[in-house]
């Protein structure tokens, strides 16, 4: 935990450095750019320790973040790719259209996490078409 959520803290230093990012550090700020309110996070030591048991988790919604733009970049589950093309179709603000993919990303994992199974895919993206 303590780990990825340095790679969250090296990511926006080197940015706010003006540095070259590489690999998934591009992807991660700007992930942190669409979300201003977690930025201060990144200057503050305690925050990387936290629990967020009270409050929403940022490092966990800003990682579906990323989880989501990987699919979208692989098209896995198939078809995600295009869901995500017909939702920006009907609601421009590509923000929104993630967080209400997102939601059906965190119901996913949670059912796979409480049958102890894998992710359900088909059952995914049939909660994806329903947005």
């Amino acid at each position: 935990r303590d780990q990825l959520r340095q790679v969250f803290q090296a990511s926006w230093d080197k940015y706010r450095q003006q540095q070259p990012l590489q690999g998934i550090e591009s992807l991660i700020v700007t992930v942190i750019q669409q979300h201003p309110e977690y930025q201060p996070l990144f200057t503050d030591p305690d925050a990387l320790h936290q629990d967020y048991t009270q409050q929403t988790n940022p490092f966990l919604h800003m990682g579906m973040h990323i989880t989501l733009a990987e699919q979208l970049q692989a098209d896995r589950p198939n078809g995600i790719r295009h869901i995500y093309q017909s939702l920006l179709k009907r609601t421009p603000d590509q923000h929104q259209v993630e967080h209400q993919m997102l939601d059906c990303l965190a119901q996913t994992l949670w059912e796979a996490q409480s049958t102890q199974r894998p992710p359900d895919e088909a059952a995914y993206l049939a909660q994806l078409q329903k947005i």
